[in-house]
């Protein structure tokens, strides 16, 4: 089918074909589809410039995607009705190796699985994703902060901005929303869009943080001990779900992967408390024969060293060692309780849960009662956790959205 020929001229500047609202990774990946396909396209965002989160999310090494089996991905997204099945099809973990190549960005799998670029950075990706999007025409607005949009003539969409000039709007054909959710609103992911939604109708869990610290009450005395230690080759326990992985105490409660994953499970909970396996590799048992063998000493310190406990897993047991048996100190350390005061602040957090709910959404990812306008990212309602499978969530939702909005701009 030949492409749609733009209905606005490049002198028009206060039209367009395609707008995309949101310069994080769903927002560009949306507006390299449409432009790609010929549509004049506008990409807002209210930074003075794009790919911020991006970038912060790259410090430590940019985690673009998983190499486990697809298969398995939709677990990982709590799906439990083939949608994510459905999105990982639309755009899936190879096929964004394939689209980083393309962008001379080799990738490699590293020992946890997961798939990061080469030089392990952000920039040089952006800086090429970027060029491409200039090369294949899209228009940058920056400083361009949403505050509305409406039902124009013509079947058009009217867009509503304040930027340092004052207001200014924007009338389009199809718009793409890509505002991201609530965590590092430094970057401009601040969740100031769930009010807009709100007034005009829209459906939203409210947003809460995701892969984040818990908080807890820690004895001075045990942070003297712990504080920024690991707890390493644990399995945490949060109600019937359980993980293994590994925990960093801080002044404020605990981080890690093994915690970060447990999110929807805590957030279920009126208390969120956790069970950590200070040993998951013995049976109580075990434990106990390991600790009959062991030279005769006080019974906390002959656990010690029978069972070669961490330095953490030490300061843990004597924070409830009031049981000194051999059978109480093994029943500690195969399920330590700690409860927590509750997660850490939104704006901490890696990422965050809640959005626009799915039933506000058709399959093409476009709201029903907004014929035209189409959600990606992060600010639909979904979670993950880091392993590359928030970035391949962003990708893949955006280019559901995008191959929504070029369907609908066709008819």
């Amino acid at each position: 089918m030949p492409e749609r020929k733009s209905k606005t001229g490049p002198a028009d500047q206060s039209t367009c074909d395609a707008l995309v609202v949101g310069g994080g990774p769903a927002g560009l990946r949306a507006a390299e589809i449409l432009s790609a396909a010929g549509l004049r396209t506008v990409l807002a965002d209210h930074k003075p410039s794009v790919g911020r989160k991006f970038l912060v999310a790259g410090r430590g090494g940019l985690n673009l995607t998983h190499s486990e089996p697809v298969e398995n991905f939709p677990a990982r997204y709590g799906d439990t009705t083939g949608r994510w099945r459905d999105l990982l099809a639309e755009f899936s973990p190879h096929a964004l190796r394939l689209w980083a190549k393309e962008l001379d960005i080799e990738t490699f799998v590293g020992t946890s699985g997961r798939v990061f670029p080469t030089t392990k950075q952000a920039a040089p990706l952006l800086r090429r994703w970027v060029e491409r999007l200039r090369r294949q025409g899209v228009i940058f607005r920056v400083w361009h902060g949403l505050t509305g949009f409406s039902r124009g003539d013509n079947d058009r969409i009217e867009v509503q901005f304040a930027t340092p000039h004052g207001p200014t709007a924007l009338s389009t054909r199809v718009l793409v929303l890509a505002l991201g959710g609530a965590s590092w609103p430094q970057t401009g992911s601040d969740g100031r869009w769930t009010k807009l939604f709100a007034e005009v109708g829209i459906g939203v869990t409210p947003l809460a943080p995701a892969n984040c610290g818990y908080e807890v009450a820690w004895p001075a005395e045990f942070l003297a001990e712990a504080e920024g230690l690991p707890l390493k080759n644990v399995v945490v326990r949060a109600g019937d779900e359980s993980v293994a992985g590994e925990l960093l105490v801080t002044r404020d409660g605990l981080e890690g992967g093994a915690i970060y994953q447990l999110g929807r499970a805590l957030r279920a909970m009126a208390v969120p408390s956790v069970a950590i396996d200070l040993k998951p590799a013995f049976t109580s048992a075990q434990l106990l024969a390991k600790f009959a063998s062991a030279p005769p000493q006080p019974p906390l310190e002959r656990a010690v060293v029978a069972w070669r406990l961490s330095r953490v897993a030490q300061a843990l047991l004597r924070l409830r060692a009031h049981d000194s048996t051999p059978a109480g100190l093994a029943e500690l350390a195969k399920s330590f309780p700690l409860a927590s005061q509750g997660p850490r602040p939104i704006a901490e957090a890696i990422s965050s849960a809640g959005g626009v709910r799915w039933d506000e959404l058709d399959e093409r990812l476009m709201l029903r009662r907004w014929p035209g306008i189409f959600c990606a990212g992060e600010m639909l309602d979904w979670e993950a956790p880091t392993g590359g499978y928030l970035l391949q969530g962003c990708f893949s939702t955006a280019t559901r959205a995008a191959r929504g909005a070029m369907e609908f701009f066709r008819r």
